[in-house]
């Protein structure tokens, strides 16, 4: 389709820009419930995609259509990731919480497991496709592109269908005191944030990082290139990383939920070992400088344990930012915090657009957000509001 690497960052930078209405999903979530969120959140994947398969022969159209596409789709970002505490809360006693945000959060990252590999694996790279090339014939390529775009048209669909069928905002009696009790309004919750000092705290700690990260990760091909990394190497390496964050993110979340109170050790143990991981990384790619072996072990590796580390902290961020500032509506706080992060992420991506030949850079960004991440939680004085309203008025 003639896209650039300019191109290619955009589309990736689509994901943040679509958090621009952030606090009206915020809004709706808090007061309409879940069902009108998710069905709204899901209609627009379903038009991001079909605009991605509209049938136009003229390229400029098309690359148009597949960035309208991408925008739509990043419209739905705000509900897929913030709405995982919300649905905890809502549906899970007080010792399943942790467990059924780890899983409702991570599972959208499994899907982006699966983009890793599903593109590598299906569309042939052009330098593996020379003599298609060399006869001035790319069709096969194409015809792959289309089938992977139309294949993601109709598992969209699917999922708006299956929503739109059976999709209950709550359950019929609340399941614990917290999921009963009346909420700050919509005014008050973000004054209440905003005058938070301890909540500012952790709100910087998750969303630098895991801003960071995202963009990193979503141009990991580009970056392992100038290192002679294929595309299916640079798949393998997001897919495993992303799979291995899932797995041990699930597990510290029962963890959490077996052992009330240990968020904030959970997350120093998971931010101390991004933070080794992203440096060790880093200086692998300058082995020049620092003559460390650059071998595909060595990549694999730091890559897959920083994705581990970074990933399996995101619902450990959540369930502390809940605890932290009951009783704002979880949609709410969380919904503040996926913003700064992609807001970060943006930012990052804005300069990559222009920065895009050199990524040394952007590498030594990841471990100086993971060490200030560390730090900040260091210094932050956890509470468990929500936690403690559980148990007193229970018992």
């Amino acid at each position: 389709f003639g896209f650039s690497g300019w191109d290619i960052a955009l589309l990736v930078f689509w994901g943040p820009i679509g958090f621009a209405p952030c606090f009206f999903f915020m809004w709706l979530m808090d007061k309409k419930g879940l069902r009108v969120t998710v069905l709204l959140t899901s209609s627009l994947m379903v038009l991001g995609a079909g605009l991605r398969c509209v049938p136009v022969s003229d390229l400029e159209i098309r690359k148009k259509l597949i960035h309208g596409g991408q925008l739509l789709n990043g419209l739905a970002g705000p509900t897929v990731m913030n709405a995982a505490p919300f649905l905890s809360t809502t549906w899970f006693s007080p010792d399943e919480r942790a467990t059924a945000t780890a899983i409702a959060s991570l599972l959208n990252y499994l899907g982006s497991a699966a983009a890793f590999l599903v593109g590598p694996l299906v569309v042939p790279p052009p330098n593996g496709t020379a003599h298609l090339l060399a006869r001035g014939s790319t069709q096969h390529i194409k015809d792959r592109i289309e089938a992977v775009l139309y294949a993601e048209f109709g598992m969209v669909s699917l999922i708006f269908s299956a929503a739109l069928a059976y999709f209950p905002s709550r359950p019929p009696f609340p399941p614990s005191v917290a999921a009963a009790s009346q909420r700050l309004s919509y005014r008050r919750s973000f004054c209440r944030l905003l005058s938070n000092f301890r909540f500012l705290m952790i709100a910087l700690a998750y969303a630098i990082p895991l801003g960071v990260f995202s963009g990193w990760s979503g141009v990991l091909d580009l970056i392992l290139t100038p290192i002679h990394v294929s595309q299916v190497d640079a798949g393998w390496i997001g897919f495993w990383s992303i799979v291995g964050g899932c797995v041990v993110g699930i597990a510290m979340a029962r963890f959490a939920d077996f052992i009330r109170g240990m968020l904030k050790f959970i997350l120093l143990l998971l931010l101390s070992g991004a933070t080794l991981a992203s440096t060790w990384f880093t200086l692998t790619c300058l082995t020049t400088v620092t003559h460390l072996p650059l071998t595909t072990a060595t990549l694999y590796t730091s890559c897959i344990l920083l994705g581990i580390f970074l990933n399996s902290s995101v619902p450990i961020f959540f369930e502390l930012f809940v605890e932290t500032v009951y009783p704002v509506p979880e949609g709410i706080s969380c919904g503040v915090v996926t913003f700064l992060s992609n807001v970060f992420m943006g930012v990052l991506l804005f300069f990559l657009t222009f920065y895009h030949t050199e990524f040394s850079w952007f590498n030594w960004c990841l471990p100086g957000s993971c060490l200030l991440s560390l730090l900040l939680i260091l210094c932050f004085r956890e509470s468990y509001d929500r936690l403690y309203l559980d148990v007193v008025v229970s018992v």
